[in-house]
């Protein structure tokens, strides 16, 4: 049961477990049937609306403006961003609290994260992820924890790690690719292993969500290969071929992540939010009608529309990063393509909205527009799957460069919402 939902006749916890089952070392389909998954139906009427905003701490991105503030500067900007959504009528943030194997609390697991004080491993002096569910939950906004698995470092010396960092203890869990660090997904002890650092937060906190985004295995990187030779020589017999084995390691995440956050705190929700396009229409033709240089099916090995489909997660949130009208990936083409994966699906639909490219020279014209996202938000009305739209991100909503978040609160969200539950 959820929110007093059931969820066909299996609880969410055990819902997720039956799945899981089916996911066994020689499976490797994209598509098998999965025992006690919810019969596709007509979605029910709306209740709430997600009117979300991330707010990321890599590289300082957006909070806190730089490292190695003292405790009280950083928890009243931290502050100002919360009063921020509010004041934009937003109801929803996704805070980055593990931006690279790292935290934003005291975490038995990981070391204090170097975005705060400027040394990992440093205390900050007061709690962040602690202060931000608080007065989230204190302004009537939710707070949901957004977590990156498997990055360790934007750069390829571990020698630059803490000396306590795991990784620097595990030396055989790290993978250097694309001038980054990374966990190979492909060992069970890794996947066991960010797990465990990941709910440590959920247990602690009574978070809204757990929140992942796009980084599953890395983005492609022209002329490098991401070697996991050694993993799969030993856990991938029995796989057609690498590529499979390979969307096995991150389905056994989400599905496992899914159990163990509904054992550990059952009312907390599990999103995620890939990048748009699953797969390009000229590969597969269940894809979306684009022409994107990235699918998530085959380069992130993430099966996205999997997932949704047969109810793995809770909410989606597709980053749409583009505009309407855009070729290669319009948004006006791609926002009923993902409503049509998500009708049926117990997976609610919110869409990712580039905010930072509005006002941007480096953008197209459209950009260029303070009514475009206006505009995509009025398209998104007509599809009842979507149940809402989530910013990038925090610092772009407070500056606003061209009027674009306002434009969308005058048109849009004239009065508060309340999120969908």
């Amino acid at each position: 049961m959820y929110g007093g939902v059931q969820v066909g006749r299996l609880s969410r916890r055990a819902f997720a477990l039956a799945a899981l089952s089916t996911l066994t070392s020689a499976s490797g389909a994209s598509a098998a049937p999965v025992p006690g998954a919810p019969a596709p139906g007509t979605p029910g009427r709306r209740a709430g609306e997600m009117r979300g905003v991330w707010l990321a701490t890599v590289q300082n991105r957006d909070w806190p403006s730089r490292p190695g503030m003292t405790a009280a500067e950083q928890r009243t900007e931290l502050l100002a961003h919360l009063d921020t959504a509010v004041r934009n009528r937003l109801n929803t943030v996704i805070f980055q609290v593990r931006p690279t194997a790292d935290a934003l609390w005291p975490s038995p697991y990981e070391p204090w994260s170097q975005f705060l004080t400027g040394t990992q491993g440093l205390a900050p002096g007061w709690d962040p992820l602690g202060t931000a569910v608080e007065e989230a939950h204190v302004r009537g906004l939710e707070l949901h924890a957004w977590f990156n698995p498997y990055r360790v470092a934007n750069h390829t010396d571990p020698a630059r790690l803490v000396a306590s960092h795991p990784a620097r203890k595990h030396p055989d869990w790290v993978v250097p690719y694309g001038g980054k660090l990374y966990y190979n997904p492909g060992l069970p002890e890794v996947r066991a292993f960010v797990q465990d650092a990941m709910l440590d937060a959920v247990r602690k906190y009574p978070v809204d969500a757990v929140h992942f985004d796009d980084y599953f295995y890395p983005y492609p990187v022209a002329g490098q290969t991401f070697d996991d030779d050694a993993a799969f020589d030993r856990y991938g017999g029995g796989f057609p071929n690498r590529a499979a084995w390979r969307r096995n390691n991150i389905d056994r995440l989400i599905l496992e992540m899914a159990a163990r956050i509904r054992r550990i705190r059952p009312a907390a929700r599990f999103g995620i939010s890939p990048f748009g396009v699953w797969r390009n229409a000229g590969t597969d033709p269940l894809g979306s009608d684009t022409r994107a240089g990235v699918q998530t099916y085959d380069d992130l090995h993430a099966d996205t529309r999997r997932w949704v489909r047969e109810g793995w997660i809770d909410y989606i949130v597709p980053q749409l990063y583009w505009n309407i009208g855009f070729a290669a990936a319009d948004y006006a083409r791609l926002l009923p393509w993902w409503a049509e994966v998500a009708r049926g699906s117990r997976t609610r639909l919110y869409l990712g909205e580039a905010l930072y490219k509005a006002g941007d020279p480096a953008q197209p014209a459209a950009w260029q527009d303070p009514a475009e996202l206006s505009r995509h938000l009025a398209l998104a009305r007509g599809h009842a799957e979507a149940r809402g739209h989530v910013f990038f991100a925090a610092k772009d909503v407070a500056v606003d460069r061209i009027g674009a978040m306002a434009r969308v609160v005058a048109d849009h969200y004239q009065r508060p919402a309340k999120p969908p539950r």
